[in-house]
């Protein structure tokens, strides 16, 4: 395929790189108002916010921390550091830890799994610091894995002090980074993210349910996280899917375990009203091929580094043109990966958005006589370019 031919059929097949915040307020009705401290809603494919007030207020995040703990928790499951099976013996430590429990007995053996469960459905704060202490030695050791995978994922605005989401004024979160965390469970992790969805959980003789109501009011809501303390009111991190779309809703702050569900059921509402997802590429897929100089090859696939996933409002497809243009005189060596041009996506002439193209496959330096050929036609090439 070449450059004008793909150029032409990007026209037609990407038009939704751009941001829906360009052009909602024109084609759509404004966003709920929720009850709440601070929240948003995010498209779980593109990674897109689609709405938000104060998302990156730092606030108190409560049981909502537990969402960190059980991803690093499989996180070491699926690298083959800790297994499901493994048992655990509940040290006192864990066993006095106040609040949310799943009721383990000092000195008892509970597995991973076991207390995976424990975390995710009960919200147990005993679970979560037996699992931390067995994963990292002590809750001050595993809050410093905790911290450096909020950095490896991009969290700006949050800081771990515990496991368990009890108070203390180093401890916040925000309700875009906590997004960030739950598009990360349920993309790298399908098998556990399903205990997500699991209305209650039975251990040591108490049957406790999960404190999401909307897993039993809203069929397409599949997870996450609760939290509740004084501080930091009712909170909670959803998921939901329809027609193949995913979003994810996060409240922060608002005054009743009712009143968060009902706020949290409005953005989603809204969602998937108004917006639409969809992957037209995947990262790696061959778009067009540009020339090569002075390489073992005469030409080099280009591809996107992204997935090429874009969401915006319902009905705007038309609107958008896009265009690829690849760096001038390409010259071998040239490694995979190595940016070699750029998609631009404009609306009314103005770009909106850009992706850069990378090499799909690395070009080698060629020989000397094809050297010297390439640089007598670059000669040439210049004088009348």
């Amino acid at each position: 395929m070449n450059i004008t031919t793909f150029a032409k059929r990007l026209c037609l097949l990407v038009p939704l790189l751009l941001s829906p915040a360009a052009f909602a307020a024109e084609m759509m009705p404004s966003p709920p108002q929720l009850a709440a401290k601070a929240y948003v809603l995010m498209d779980a494919s593109s990674g897109n916010v689609l709405v938000e007030n104060n998302g990156d207020q730092r606030l108190p995040p409560a049981s909502l921390t537990k969402l960190m703990t059980a991803y690093i928790a499989t996180l070491e499951i699926r690298r083959g550091q800790i297994g499901e099976n493994d048992p655990v013996t509940v040290s006192e430590n864990a066993w006095r830890t106040g609040g949310s429990r799943m009721f383990i007995k000092v000195g008892s053996q509970v597995t991973v799994s076991d207390l995976l469960h424990g975390i995710i459905i009960q919200s147990g704060n005993d679970a979560s610091v037996a699992l931390s202490e067995h994963i990292a030695g002590s809750e001050d050791a595993f809050a410093d894995l905790m911290n450096k995978t909020v950095t490896d994922l991009g969290m700006t605005n949050t800081h771990f002090m515990n496991p368990t989401g009890l108070p203390n004024p180093e401890h916040y979160s925000s309700a875009h980074d906590m997004a960030i965390l739950a598009r990360a469970i349920i993309h790298e992790d399908p098998a556990h993210y399903a205990i997500y969805s699991q209305k209650e959980f039975f251990w040591n003789g108490i049957k406790q349910p999960n404190r999401n109501l909307l897993l039993w009011r809203d069929k397409t809501v599949d997870g996450l996280k609760t939290g509740h303390t004084d501080e930091a009111g009712y909170c909670m991190v959803s998921s939901a899917v329809r027609d193949g779309q995913r979003l994810i809703a996060v409240v922060f702050g608002t005054n009743s375990e009712v009143a968060r569900a009902a706020e949290t059921q409005k953005l989603l509402t809204y969602g998937f009203r108004f917006f639409e997802t969809q992957t037209f590429y995947q990262k790696g897929t061959e778009l067009a091929q540009a020339p090569v100089w002075k390489g073992t090859t005469s030409q080099v696939k280009a591809g996107l580094a992204e997935d090429l996933t874009m969401t915006l409002p319902k009905g705007q497809l038309k609107k958008l043109a896009a265009s690829m243009t690849m760096n001038p005189q390409l010259t071998a060596p040239i490694a995979k990966g190595d940016v070699i041009g750029k998609v631009e996506v404009k609306l009314d002439d103005k770009v909106v958005h850009s992706a850069d193209l990378i090499a799909l496959d690395a070009v080698e330096e060629g020989g000397i006589f094809r050297r010297m050929w390439d640089s007598i036609r670059l000669f040439f090439y210049g004088l009348f370019n």
